[in-house]
C-alpha cells in the first residue's frame, strides 16, 4: 500500500476528499437528447467512483437552454432534471468518492441549431471556430443568467451533490466576461477587472445567500486565453483573490479557448519535465491565496504528480483523458502496477457518439 502524499486526504471547504486525484469536468456526449442523465452516464460515473477517484467533477451542465454548448450535454435549467441527477449522485456515493456538478453557459461557443437562439456574449465579437457572430447580452439577460446559475446550484444541492464548480474557463460565457478580448463593454459589466469579474462574483454571492454556506463552490479559471489582449495570469490571480474573499473553496487552473487554437487539452504526450503545462500558472496563483489549488495539463506520470503536490506547487492533480482510457488508474497507482497512464493524448476519445478511448478500440480490433 502506498504512503504517498497523493493518497492523503484534503478538505475542499467542508468536504473531505479521500485523495489528491480529481477527474476534471469532461463533456461525455452521453446525456439523453433533452439533457437528462442516461444509463450510459450512470455506468461511466460508477466506473470512475469504483476506480477510487477522490473528486469527480461532472461534465458541464447548462443552466439555460441558451447556454447549451453541445449535443447530449447535461442540463440543469429545470427541476425536471433533479431525479436523474439524484441517480448520478447515488451511483458515486456507493463509494467514498465525492461528486461536484460543473455549471456552465456556452456563451458564443455554440451554434443556433444547438442553443435555439443567436449565441450570447458580453460583446459582439465574431467567433471563427463556430462561425458565429454573437449578440451582445443585455443587462436584463445578464441578471437572468446570474439567477439561472443560482437556481441551478439550488437544484444541485437538492440532488445531493457534494459541491459545485463554476466553469469560468475555455471561452465559455463566464470566461468571456473576464477576458478583455471578448468583453469590450463600457458599462458596469466591462472595462476594469472588477467589472469584468462582477458576473462571477454576483453568482457566487447569490449561491452563498441561497444555499447553506457549508456547500463548497469551486471555480475552473483560465490562466491565459492565448488570445491577443486576452486574460493573462496576473489578472487571473487577482480574480482568484476576489473569489476567495467571497468564500470560494478551491480553484482549478486551466487555460485556452476554441478560438485560440490552443484549448485546455493539448495533443501529444510530453516529456516528464513538460507535464502539467498549466501548473506554473497554478503555482503563481497559489502563492497569493490560501484555498486549495488544483493543477492540470497533460499530467501522466505518478512521480511528477507526487513531486508537484509534495513541493506545495499545487494541492490536487486533475486529469480527464487518462480516466477515459483507464478509469481504474488510481487503483493501479496505489498498487504500484503502473508508473504512468497509458494515455497518449491523441484527443480521439472525444467522440460525438460518446467518449471512449480510440486506442483501446484499435487494440481490440488487432
Amino acid at each position: 500500500m502506498s504512503t504517498s502524499i497523493l493518497f492523503s486526504p484534503i478538505k475542499i471547504g467542508s468536504v473531505e476528499i479521500k485523495n489528491r486525484f480529481v477527474r476534471s469536468a469532461t463533456h461525455d456526449f452521453m446525456a439523453e437528447e433533452d439533457g437528462s442523465i442516461s444509463e450510459r452516464q450512470l455506468a461511466l460515473y460508477r466506473q470512475l467512483a469504483q476506480g477510487e477517484v477522490g473528486l469527480i467533477i461532472s461534465g458541464h451542465a447548462y443552466v439555460l437552454p441558451s447556454g447549451k454548448a453541445s449535443p447530449r450535454q447535461i442540463a440543469i435549467y429545470d427541476d425536471k432534471f433533479i431525479p436523474g441527477l439524484k441517480e448520478l449522485v447515488k451511483v458515486v456515493h456507493q463509494t467514498e468518492s465525492r461528486l461536484f456538478l460543473q455549471l456552465s453557459h456556452a456563451g458564443r461557443q455554440t451554434k443556433e441549431k444547438i442553443c435555439g437562439c443567436q449565441p450570447l456574449a458580453p460583446s459582439a465579437v465574431y467567433e471563427p471556430v463556430y462561425q458565429v457572430m454573437p449578440r451582445e447580452i443585455t443587462i436584463e439577460e445578464i441578471e437572468q443568467v446570474i439567477e439561472a446559475f443560482i437556481q441551478a446550484a439550488k437544484r444541485a444541492k437538492e440532488a445531493g451533490f457534494d459541491g459545485l464548480q463554476l466553469h469560468c474557463a475555455h471561452g465559455y460565457l463566464l470566461s468571456s466576461f473576464l477576458s478583455p478580448y471578448t468583453n469590450r463593454r463600457q458599462d458596469e459589466w466591462g472595462g476594469s477587472l472588477e467589472n469584468r469579474a462582477k458576473v462571477i462574483l454576483e453568482i457566487l454571492r447569490g449561491i452563498k445567500k441561497k444555499i447553506n454556506h457549508d456547500f463548497p463552490i469551486i471555480v475552473k479559471l483560465n490562466s491565459s486565453d492565448y488570445l491577443p489582449n486576452g486574460l493573462e495570469v496576473e489578472e487571473a490571480a487577482k480574480v482568484a483573490q476576489m473569489l476567495e474573499a467571497e468564500g470560494l473553496a478551491a480553484i482549478e487552473v486551466s487555460g485556452g479557448s476554441a478560438e485560440a487554437g490552443k484549448g485546455s487539452m493539448w495533443p501529444g504526450v510530453r516529456p516528464e519535465e513538460e507535464e502539467g503545462y498549466f501548473v506554473p500558472a497554478a503555482k503563481f496563483i497559489k502563492k497569493i491565496i490560501k484555498i486549495p489549488v488544483i493543477g492540470l495539463g497533460g499530467l501522466r506520470t505518478f512521480r511528477v504528480m507526487e513531486r508537484l503536490v509534495a513541493s506545495g506547487e499545487i494541492d490536487l492533480v486533475s486529469m480527464s483523458r487518462p480516466f477515459i482510457r483507464e478509469p481504474d488508474l488510481i487503483i493501479k497507482f496505489k498498487r504500484k502496477e503502473v508508473s504512468a497512464s497509458q494515455c497518449i493524448s491523441c484527443n480521439k476519445c472525444f467522440n460525438p457518439r460518446g467518449i471512449a478511448c480510440a486506442e483501446i478500440k484499435k487494440e481490440k480490433l488487432i
